[in-house]
C-alpha cells in the first residue's frame, strides 16, 4: 500500500513538472538521461525519472516563488565546466535554482552536479535525496571523475562560511578554498563565474548559536528574523559571467593560485556589486 501511494505520489509530481516545463522542453529533459546500472542510477546514484519528479517543487519556487531572473546562460559553455559561485541564504537554495536556470533556461538544458559538504551523507533521507538529483560530495577524485565525463560542476568556494553569513556580511565574499583553481588547472577546464541576488536576504541571520551546531553536529546554527531559516519569497537574479581560463600547474604555490583564484573572487563580486546596483527592490 504504501508503495503505490509513494507510486501515485511520484507521478504526480511528474506530472506537474511536464505542465510546469511545457511539452518540448519535456523532450529536451528526457535527451539528459545517462546509463544507470541495475537500479538505474549512474555511478554516483543520479536517476533522471527521480529528479524530474522530485525537482518539481524546485520548478515552482524557482518560477513563481523567487521568481528568477537569469541572465547570461549562453555563457555557459558545452563539455566540462566548473560553475563558480557566491552562496548564501542558511539553506542551499541559491545551489537549487542555479540548477533549475540550467534546466529551464540552457539551450540545450544542462544538469548540473553541485558538491555537497562531507557532512550532508550522514543526514537520514537528505542524502538519498541529494544522490538521486545528482549532487555528491566535493571531493577531488569526484570532481576530476566528473569533469572527465565532460560534466558542469558547481562550486562554492565559500562553503559553510558563505553559506551562514549573519546579516551585516551580506554579500561580502569570505574567503575561497583553492581546491577548485588546481582541478580547473589539472583538468584542463573553463571556469564560469555566477553571482546570485536576492539568496542574502531570504532568511537574514542575526546570530550564530554555536553551542547549539555543535550539539547538533551542524556546522552552523543561525537565529533568524523569522526563528527558522525559512526562505522568504526574496526575488531572485542570477548572472552567469564570461567563462574565464586559467594555464598553470596543479601544483603551484598557493600564492600563485591565489592569485587566480583572486581574479574569478573579483568577477563574482563585481556581479553582485552591478547586481545590487541595478535592482529596484529585494522582493520584486
Amino acid at each position: 500500500m504504501l508503495e503505490q501511494l509513494s507510486d501515485k505520489v511520484k507521478q504526480e509530481l511528474r506530472e506537474w513538472t511536464e505542465r510546469m516545463v511545457g511539452p518540448e522542453r519535456k523532450e529536451r529533459l528526457q535527451a539528459l538521461a545517462r546509463t544507470g546500472n541495475e537500479y538505474g542510477v549512474d555511478p554516483f546514484g543520479f536517476n533522471l525519472d527521480y529528479s524530474l519528479s522530485a525537482l518539481a517543487p524546485f520548478f515552482w519556487l524557482y518560477r513563481h516563488y523567487h521568481r528568477v531572473e537569469a541572465f547570461g546562460v549562453e555563457n555557459v559553455p558545452k563539455g566540462r565546466v566548473l560553475l563558480i559561485s557566491n552562496h548564501s541564504g542558511q539553506l542551499p537554495m541559491d545551489g537549487a535554482m542555479i540548477g533549475v536556470a540550467l534546466l529551464l533556461e540552457a539551450d540545450p538544458p544542462r544538469a548540473i552536479r553541485s558538491m555537497v559538504e562531507k557532512w550532508v551523507p550522514s543526514l537520514p533521507y537528505v542524502s538519498t535525496f541529494m544522490a538521486r538529483v545528482g549532487q555528491i560530495v566535493g571531493t577531488p577524485e569526484n570532481c576530476r571523475r566528473l569533469l572527465e565525463s565532460d560534466e558542469a560542476i558547481l562550486v562554492f568556494p565559500e562553503g559553510v562560511r558563505g553559506l551562514g553569513k549573519l546579516w551585516p556580511q551580506r554579500y561580502q565574499l569570505q574567503d575561497f578554498g583553492l581546491g577548485f583553481m588546481r582541478l580547473a588547472l589539472e583538468t584542463d577546464t573553463p571556469i564560469v563565474p555566477i553571482a546570485v541576488v536576492g539568496a542574502e536576504e531570504q532568511s537574514p541571520a542575526l546570530v550564530d548559536i554555536k553551542p547549539l551546531a555543535r550539539l547538533l553536529g551542524f556546522p552552523s546554527f543561525p537565529l533568524t528574523v523569522t526563528g527558522m531559516p525559512l526562505p522568504l519569497p526574496t526575488k531572485y537574479r542570477i548572472y552567469f559571467g564570461d567563462p574565464l581560463h586559467f594555464t598553470g600547474r596543479a601544483d603551484d604555490e598557493d600564492s600563485e593560485l591565489d592569485k587566480k583564484v583572486r581574479t574569478v573572487k573579483t568577477a563574482i563580486q563585481g556581479m553582485l556589486n552591478q547586481g545590487l546596483k541595478e535592482r529596484q527592490g529585494v522582493f520584486w
